[in-house]
């Protein structure tokens, strides 16, 4: 059971849905109308609980799997892009982070184009100047300086 892929996920679902569900109970629920700060971590605390349920049942019902490897690489790039992000922004603005964020965790996977790599981070990085910045209009600096 340790090597089958779903079980190992279900049970980490598990438990952050239920680590969510337990973070949120000190906080006021509210309603869906007039929700509380409880409200959105333990509806998904609840939906990621359900779903571990489910592929940790499908994991037993299937028996055997694909023996589970840990990906290093992608595990490192991917800790190291957000570490980037939060040195950057702080320091050069929100562009710049994404910027770095985007290149350094496309190097987690197996193939890396760099055109494509530059395409989804423009693509990507305006999406979120427009949700963040403009939408939700919060305060950062898009750039060091301006």
């Amino acid at each position: 059971m340790r090597s089958n892929q779903d079980v190992l996920a279900g049970v980490l679902f598990l438990l952050i849905g239920l680590g969510a569900v337990a973070g949120a109970r000190d906080y006021e629920m509210g309603t869906a109308m007039r929700m509380g700060p409880a409200y959105f971590p333990t509806v998904l605390g609840w939906v990621l609980y359900a779903f571990g349920a489910f592929l940790l049942l499908r994991g037993i019902a299937r028996g055997g799997g694909a023996a589970v490897t840990w990906g290093w690489r992608p595990l490192a790039f991917v800790t190291l892009a957000l570490l980037a992000f939060g040195f950057v922004i702080t320091r050069f603005g929100l562009i710049p982070a994404l910027v770095a964020m985007f290149l350094v965790c496309a190097a987690a996977g197996r193939e890396y184009r760099l055109g494509e790599v530059l395409v989804l981070t423009a693509v990507l990085s305006g999406f979120a100047v427009g949700v963040f910045v403009y939408a939700l209009k919060l305060p950062f600096q898009l750039v060091a300086g301006f």
